[in-house]
């Protein structure tokens, strides 16, 4: 387990991206967090680390955004960036007619799940847990859990 505390959403991106890089076999991220504690502002981190050009907003309304991947490095194989937001999700078995363990088994995809408690029984076992903590405006506590 891996605590630091950003004092920028600035830092926040930064983290992610050195987050990703540290990987090493997982493509699935499980972030929990209030509202405004950080979730989006690391993913964004995430798809900038990979390359995405274009505004990443939480997808909060339509649940999945997908990114398609254009850079690969050599470290990491990802073809694809699925942003999934289950805030509005009411109950796990949601999870399924979503079609998000499907999204979860291809390892080319690196699947960022905001509000992951939500998936009840249904997150992954093989799983990077990040959790935030909004402290002031500009500081986020994370704390990083792996679980293989």
């Amino acid at each position: 387990m891996k605590t630091i505390i950003t004092h920028s959403a600035e830092d926040t991106k930064k983290f992610a991206a050195k987050l990703l890089a540290s990987l090493q076999g997982n493509n699935v991220l499980a972030l929990y967090g209030d509202l405004g504690s950080g979730k989006t502002t690391f993913s964004q981190g995430i798809g900038k680390a990979l390359g995405i050009t274009r505004r990443m907003i939480s997808p909060t309304f339509v649940v999945i955004r997908n990114y398609t991947l254009q850079v690969k490095s050599s470290t990491l194989q990802f073809a694809n960036l699925y942003h999934i937001d289950l805030y509005r999700v009411q109950n796990p078995k949601e999870v399924l007619d979503l079609g998000i363990l499907d999204l979860m088994k291809d390892p080319t995809n690196l699947v960022l799940i905001e509000w992951a408690e939500k998936m009840g029984e249904y997150v992954p076992n093989k799983r990077v847990d990040v959790r935030f903590e909004y402290m002031d405006e500009e500081k986020r506590k994370i704390t990083i859990n792996k679980l293989t």
